[in-house]
């Protein structure tokens, strides 16, 4: 006889496979869902197989999800297609104690942010690794046109950040809407919020990797004592 395993004892693997299944208890029948993109939130999306005759499909935020789903005989929607959603489920490269996070290490995060615009709730899946008190440890993604990339470079280095260009096999990486990503090291972002506004405003920036306007309003946090729900 086996014993399970006690969450002390799980890899951040077998973490993120936990909180993908406990957001399934998000999604709602009848409905379709909104599901982001990266490692964790594959674990979500092969959880959601389970369930997927009790849906209508999903909206997805990137090629490689909706590869994923469909190959998992999840139909996908066009956002353009959903007139609403009642949830969207995502991982973040970081969040903090109210709900903001940084997103975009996946190359992502337009994507991200348009379906996390048509939803009522963000559900966030995360193991505790990604849980800072201040957003900026890691390095901030803005999806930018190349045309514009050394101008932003220069606006972030006025304050006190070192912006580089996200490469792929010794080039740029192209996302999936065409254009370059930088990476931007050495920010404290204290006010999430009006620092996401001033960002998106600069010429030339498609999105800004900080989550604040479309922050989560539950964080299912993979921990040593199991899954931690977390409300904002």
């Amino acid at each position: 006889m086996t014993t399970p395993a006690s969450p002390s004892s799980l890899t951040q693997d077998e973490l993120k496979a936990l909180v993908g299944q406990a957001a399934l208890r998000y999604v709602v029948p009848g409905e379709i869902v909104g599901v982001g993109t990266g490692s964790t939130v594959n674990k979500f999306i092969d959880a959601l197989a389970a369930m997927k005759g009790q849906i209508k499909g999903a909206v997805s935020s990137s090629v490689a999800s909706t590869e994923r789903l469909q190959a998992l005989g999840i139909p996908v929607f066009d956002a353009n297609a959903v007139q609403s959603l009642s949830v969207y489920i995502d991982g973040a490269d970081e969040i903090d104690g109210q709900g903001f996070m940084v997103k975009g290490g996946g190359a992502a995060l337009t994507r991200e942010k348009i379906v996390a615009a048509l939803a009522q709730r963000f559900v966030c899946i995360v193991d505790e690794s990604k849980r800072v008190q201040t957003l900026g440890r890691f390095p901030l993604p803005v999806e930018v046109i190349p045309m514009a990339a050394q101008q932003i470079t220069r606006r972030f280095a006025a304050m006190g950040g070192q912006a580089t260009l996200r490469l792929k096999d010794g080039q740029p990486l192209v996302t999936d809407n065409g254009q370059h990503i930088l990476d931007v090291r050495g920010l404290s972002i204290a006010e999430p919020l009006a620092f996401e506004s001033e960002v998106n405003q600069w010429p030339g920036v498609v999105t800004v990797g900080v989550f604040a306007h479309q922050k989560a309003a539950v964080c299912l946090m993979g921990t040593a004592q199991g899954v931690q729900t977390i409300e904002y």
